[in-house]
């Protein structure tokens, strides 16, 4: 079978639930295992848009409740997990995160000794209910331990990748770092062979049609420890294969027929905002962006992901907020923008999850 990276692209529109929604926002999470979280209120909205209910309410309310939560499960990065789910996924790459940040941490001074030190008076402070960032580095300058020149920020990240914290409940605009402990009630147990069995088959189902490289660029689990596992479940039936270009990419089976399904939504135009997964969850984006256009979504390649406008799966601009309130988004096109987007900007903006 052999499959274009124009229907790859739309493919992805139903695999990822952007069309065909699932119900809530805790099935959503689970669904796509870990979602980029970097930005708050983008990922949000990310979230909020693959619901039927489309609410950023919903999200809040299920960080509030303690099914979801944001850490650094993998790659360095801040992604959104099921509670449970996040213990078991830090623990397939934790190691290798620590081995990869030891010598930023030794730039900044972040001894052993002080490292201890950090946990200690954290543990104490986050009991009962947790702190925000702000009042957690605050205690941290209280007890002598420096947060400055991104020294807080690393001692954050460095108890997450322990799995010790996770940010939880929100606070206003921001989430409070509470213990997992305390927080996650159900953690499940994987061992290592499960986990990234299960890993891989979760991503290949949530972003498919997609190559083996994306899932261990996005994992940064390797390539020889994943091969056996693709090979099970290709052999189960679990996942199977199409041709991009004489490459093979993996699948649902049941795929090609949702999308047969649901072919003509994927059409439609779509605001997505930053770091959402149609972009960041793979490593390579040709199907969404040439890299021309990626260059335009990450201007000097500073990390910073602008909102993508989509048509038939495909980027056609960026976006950003009106400056007045209640005027449809301000869009920057890559081109001409196709007809069908510049009717449905108005009635999109609209509707963005607030």
């Amino acid at each position: 079978m052999q499959t274009s990276l124009a229907d790859v692209a739309r493919m992805r529109l139903v695999s990822q639930r952007l069309v065909d929604p699932l119900d809530g926002v805790v099935e959503a999470v689970g669904h796509l295992t870990c979602t980029q979280g970097q930005d708050y209120p983008g990922s949000t909205v990310s979230l909020a848009l693959r619901t039927t209910g489309r609410s950023a309410a919903e999200v809040r309310a299920a960080y509030d409740s303690g099914r979801i939560v944001r850490s650094w499960p993998m790659r360095g990065t801040l992604f959104v997990v099921a509670a449970e789910d996040l213990g078991w996924i830090g623990g397939l790459t934790a190691e290798k995160t620590r081995r990869a940040t030891t010598r930023r941490r030794d730039e900044l001074g972040l001894s052993p000794d002080l490292l201890d030190r950090a946990e200690s008076v954290a543990r104490e402070a986050l009991s009962g209910g947790g702190l925000t960032r702000a009042e957690l580095l605050a205690r941290w300058q209280d007890a002598g331990i420096a947060t400055h020149g991104g020294r807080g920020y690393h001692h954050l990240f460095h108890l997450a990748v322990a799995g010790l914290v996770c940010q939880g409940p929100t606070q206003g605009r921001e989430q409070r770092f509470v213990l997992t402990s305390e927080w996650i009630r159900t953690p499940r147990r994987v061992d290592r062979e499960d986990g990234v069995r299960e890993l891989l088959y979760r991503y290949i189902c949530a972003r498919g049609p997609v190559p083996v490289e994306d899932f261990c660029w996005w994992s940064k689990l390797g390539k020889v420890e994943v091969r056996g596992h693709l090979t099970d479940l290709a052999d189960a039936g679990d996942v199977v294969t199409t041709h991009v270009e004489d490459r093979p990419y993996w699948m649902s089976p049941d795929l090609p027929d949702r999308y047969a399904t649901w072919r003509r939504a994927t059409a439609a135009p779509l605001l997505l905002p930053g770091f959402d997964e149609i972009v960041l969850g793979y490593g390579d984006r040709r199907a969404v962006l040439s890299e021309d256009e990626e260059r335009r979504v990450v201007p000097g390649g500073n990390g910073v992901f602008k909102g993508t406008v989509l048509h038939r799966g495909r980027g056609v601009g960026t976006w950003k907020k009106a400056t007045k309130a209640g005027a449809p988004v301000d869009v920057t096109p890559f081109d001409t923008l196709p007809s069908p987007v510049v009717n449905a900007v108005p009635r999109l903006s609209a509707a963005l999850p607030t």
